[in-house]
């Protein structure tokens, strides 16, 4: 089975906010993921896009045909992370990580999945019903009456 990928290293957007959209992706045929990404409204959405349009091409160049392509693995890992300093009370300075990602995409042909279904046998063997216990609440007594 032929797969194409593409590869994107050093997004400046969090990874976390990348997957929001690679979730959404991931295991969709590339003509419905394309129609989808433009009515997307997150930043991540166009280089996703890119990136599925230059897997795609990739695929054309490897000579396998592009009709019926899936998003087989889509996977958002962390890049390099920028630091920065911010400024604080009496001369001090607290860090700011300003985050990347590092997007991978691969695109294959649909695998037909093969369910296994499992037989369950009934039990031949009757449940014990046991007869449920009653609690009686003790009334408290003052003494005095």
């Amino acid at each position: 089975m032929a797969t194409a990928h593409a590869t994107l290293s050093n997004f400046r957007q969090a990874p976390r906010k990348m997957r929001m959209v690679a979730n959404v992706v991931r295991g969709k045929k590339v003509a419905d993921v394309l129609t989808n990404l433009d009515f997307t409204a997150k930043k991540a959405s166009l280089p996703i896009k890119n990136l599925i349009l230059s897997a795609l091409a990739n695929a054309k160049t490897l000579n396998i045909p592009t009709e019926n392509l899936v998003v087989k693995i889509i996977k958002v890992d962390s890049g390099k992370i920028l630091y920065r300093r911010r400024p604080a009370a009496r001369g001090s300075a607290h860090p700011i990580r300003k985050r990347t990602s590092a997007i991978f995409i691969e695109l294959g042909e649909p695998t037909v999945s093969t369910k296994k279904v499992k037989i369950i046998k009934e039990s031949v063997k009757e449940k014990v019903v046991r007869p449920k216990t009653i609690r009686v609440k003790a009334k408290a007594t003052t003494g005095i009456k």
